[in-house]
């Protein structure tokens, strides 16, 4: 599946970690495709999980590279691959409510806290489903834009251990526009219960290369952090 979390390339040894989101979908389809077809059938393996999870799947090093949460990232070796929205991201919300946290998340429930917003934290594909159907809640992302006029960085890829082929990777997907397949797109819609233009619209507010907005935007987040 494209929306695994745990890619094992055997012949580097190295282990990527994902989100399983549709949020990551275009970096998946390029991995699969950056590699020669016959290795793919030998050297992917395939375990879903979540944000949380993978955060400490890296933090005990089951994984050599991850997206790994913005608010884990601080003190790590990452690339200059994030998942970034410039305004709303229609998946990460406040929800009325009592105060609740996704405890699939790290990032968004700390990015609640630091704008004052109270009410149930969700993220993710479910929020997504949430938003389609007409439900109200409070866009993360856009609340941050509209406190600092900068985009938001929900998760960058890291890594602990072969850091040129990561980076090489990562240099890589930068310079691609990944296309998806429409077979892909329909199989991905109906798998998570969302209309595949509203899939195609979705990612349409994803963006992945860290310039220097989302950088700043990141050290600012960060530092707003480690005063709580």
């Amino acid at each position: 599946m494209l929306t695994s979390a745990i890619i094992l390339l055997k012949r580097h040894r190295v282990i990527f970690g994902s989100i399983r989101y549709l949020n990551l979908l275009p970096f998946q389809i390029f991995l699969k495709r950056a590699l020669p077809h016959s290795q793919i059938q030998q050297s992917i393996r395939h375990r879903r999980d979540i944000p949380s999870n993978i955060n400490r799947a890296f933090r005990n090093r089951r994984v050599n590279a991850a997206f790994i949460s913005s608010i884990a990232s601080g003190r790590c070796r990452c690339t200059d691959l994030g998942i970034i929205a410039d305004g709303p991201v229609y998946s990460v919300f406040v929800m009325p409510g009592e105060d609740e946290a996704d405890l699939e998340s790290a990032t968004s429930n700390q990015l609640a806290s630091l704008l004052g917003l109270h009410g149930r934290v969700m993220i993710g594909d479910k929020a997504l489903r949430d938003y389609l159907s007409g439900a109200e809640g409070i866009d993360l992302a856009q609340q941050w834009k509209e406190k600092t006029g900068l985009p938001f960085v929900f998760a960058r890829l890291c890594y602990n251990g072969y850091g040129k082929k990561i980076e090489a990777l990562a240099s890589s997907f930068r310079k691609q526009q990944i296309k998806i397949p429409q077979t892909i797109l329909k199989k991905e819609a109906k798998k998570r219960g969302i209309d595949p233009a509203a899939l195609r619209w979705y990612l349409d507010h994803i963006h992945y290369h860290m310039d220097h907005r989302a950088k700043k935007s990141l050290q600012q987040f960060l530092k707003m952090s480690r005063k709580r």
